[in-house]
């Protein structure tokens, strides 16, 4: 696979991702049974193993290394930080509030996190504010 075709995949696999995080969040603080089941919680292992290969894959071809690029060691940040907020928010037994401030946080991350990817700026949008 060529440069172009690894990056597609890696944007379509963050698409399908946050995506399948925000019906996730949605159903599960809805009551909603899906999210529980075990399709629910497998896909998006599967979903983000293949988002994490291309992005190995893209940093390798453009031989990036998060020591050299801080963007990228900044989007390695964020993404361990939107992991442990995503699991609060999606784990039963934790209060609602405290469920729904996670994931709205892990969204907030997310969308900074998009922001590091497209300025190249480890503070992405927060750049503007500092």
């Amino acid at each position: 696979m060529d440069y172009g075709a690894w990056k597609l995949l890696h944007q379509t696999t963050v698409a399908i991702s946050i995506s399948g995080f925000v019906l996730r969040g949605a159903a599960s603080f809805a009551g909603a049974a899906w999210p529980r089941k075990r399709v629910a919680r497998t896909l998006p292992h599967l979903v983000d193993t293949l988002l994490l290969l291309s992005a190995v894959m893209l940093a390798w071809m453009l031989q990036l290394s998060p020591l050299a690029a801080p963007w990228l060691a900044a989007k390695i940040a964020g993404l361990l930080l939107y992991i442990a907020l995503g699991m609060v928010a999606l784990r039963p037994g934790r209060p609602l509030p405290v469920r729904v401030g996670a994931w709205l946080a892990a969204l907030l991350v997310f969308g900074w996190i998009v922001s590091v990817a497209l300025t190249k700026d480890p503070l992405g949008v927060l750049r503007g504010l500092a």
